[in-house]
């Protein structure tokens, strides 16, 4: 067997080594990281040092938010022609129907900011920060049903059980802050939807890598972690005590056994010791002055809110967690868009440029990745009746829009375009696995080389594919 010290310096990368005890001592020492916390080198290479994933669950429209189709409207109602559909596959909601109406989006689009960016009036406030934006109206997906393509966008596979991209990142480059996380998870539900499609904790899991690198999740209601108050009659001290007690313990059984799992456990109540303090410093939001709320939105207020979560995002950002992912459930809408859509909207468009507007003025942007988009997009034909007030759309996986701001993206930028009917890509195609490879780009690493040896393979993120999409970096 290779020596995992040598490989690891030659790579400069993360390896299969972790699957030991003193394998993960030897890396810790090489990349200055102890495993409690303490960041690794600076990658000289990286214009990011943090990600915020603002993952919109469901199946965002593009053709009513960003991917402007004017001539759309002399087709309305018409059938889709079998030279754009080409016989590709549809979901079971509208393999059976006789018919694929056209439907036009009923929104009005305008151009915004010097760059010149479409986008329509559902979202009159990230309207005003398109040029600080990145939009890719080019990417598409393998997968056509959500749970599939959730986890294929956030683990580069479509079956579960692969590593989240956030555990990647943790596994990848470490933590900062050694009293939080390096990887949170923040979950709100949409007004759009409210009988959306579930999210499961395994769209953050660690997969094969080592668990201490899943993501944590904060709740909305009572302590944001579970467990995190000392029980009634026990004190600090006490909690210490018994901490360290069974960290002896512990030890002890590492030593026989050689189970790096001991050593994650062991780790994993210290971080929630050390949680104990910090993490109730970081949700009390009552020194943010009104400027704040003015900006966010009253909602910001509001504990499992989509601008609550912003909101902490960008505080967690502050104090150096490296990966922030916000699930925002109720994109899917099949019928009654309109409605739907437009109260999803009311819940993200303040919220969204807020953050963007928040963490410029602070100087954050610069080295924080901020990027935005769904599993895939939505059908330019109707599912079920279509009326000019009304419509639906299907999963569309053949291409959507994303957009990226910030952590050395190309700011005021768009970058691919999709035929007349947003149904297939006219020009520079972008895979999910393209994109990825982007993120990891962004803070410095080569997606080829962040790999984890499991059962004789070494995996990544972008399994055997992507590309850096080169043309949207500044």
């Amino acid at each position: 067997m290779a020596s995992p010290v040598l490989e690891s310096l030659a790579l400069q990368t993360r390896r299969s080594f972790l699957s030991s005890a003193v394998g993960t001592a030897a890396l810790a020492s090489l990349l200055g990281q102890d495993g409690q916390g303490e960041e690794m080198k600076p990658r000289p290479n990286a214009t990011a040092k943090r990600i915020i994933y603002l993952f919109q669950s469901g199946g965002p429209s593009q053709l009513d938010l960003f991917d402007y189709k004017p001539e759309l409207s002399k087709r309305f109602g018409e059938n889709l022609p079998d030279s754009i559909r080409k016989g590709q596959r549809l979901t079971g909601m509208t393999a059976t129907q006789e018919r694929f109406p056209v439907a036009p989006s009923k929104y009005k689009f305008r151009q915004h900011g010097k760059s010149g960016a479409w986008v329509s009036s559902l979202l009159p406030t990230t309207a005003k920060i398109v040029d600080d934006l990145c939009f890719i109206k080019s990417l598409h997906t393998e997968a056509i049903n959500h749970d599939p393509a959730i986890t294929f966008c956030q683990t580069g596979a479509q079956l579960a059980g692969r590593p989240s991209m956030g555990s990647w990142v943790s596994y990848g480059l470490g933590s900062v802050n050694k009293d939080l996380p390096a990887f949170v998870v923040l979950i709100s539900q949409g007004s759009g939807n409210p009988t959306d499609q579930p999210l499961y904790d395994r769209l953050w899991g660690s997969g094969f890598l080592p668990s201490r690198f899943q993501g944590v999740k904060f709740r909305a209601q009572g302590d944001p972690v579970l467990f995190l108050s000392n029980p009634d009659g026990v004190s600090a001290d006490d909690r210490r005590a018994l901490l360290d007690d069974l960290a002896k313990l512990n030890q002890m059984k590492q030593d026989m056994s050689g189970d790096p799992e001991i050593a994650t456990r062991t780790a994993q109540y210290e971080m929630a010791f050390r949680m104990q303090k910090s993490v109730p410093e970081l949700t009390d939001l009552s020194k943010e002055p009104a400027s704040t709320f003015k900006l966010y939105g009253e909602d910001a207020k509001k504990p499992g809110t989509f601008a609550f979560n912003c909101l902490l995002a960008r505080r967690l950002i502050e104090r150096d967690v490296r990966f922030v992912q916000l699930y925002h459930r109720g994109w899917d809408q099949h019928v009654n868009l309109p409605k739907q859509i437009e109260a999803q909207c009311k819940d993200t468009d303040q919220a969204s440029a807020a953050l963007i507007t928040d963490l410029k003025a602070r100087g954050l942007l610069k080295d924080t990745l901020v990027v935005w988009g769904g599993e895939f997009g939505r059908t330019v034909y109707s599912q079920g009746k279509l009326t000019t007030e009304n419509y639906g759309r299907d999963h569309h996986p053949r291409c959507f829009t994303v957009w990226l701001a910030g952590g050395g993206i190309k700011p005021g930028f768009t970058f691919g375009e999709t035929d007349d009917y947003s149904y297939n890509i006219a020009t520079d195609a972008v895979e999910v696995h393209d994109l990825n490879a982007t993120i990891l780009h962004c803070l410095g690493i080569d997606h080829k080389q962040l790999t984890y040896k499991y059962q004789g393979r070494h995996f990544r993120l972008t399994d055997v594919h992507g590309n850096v999409v080169k043309d949207v970096l500044a």
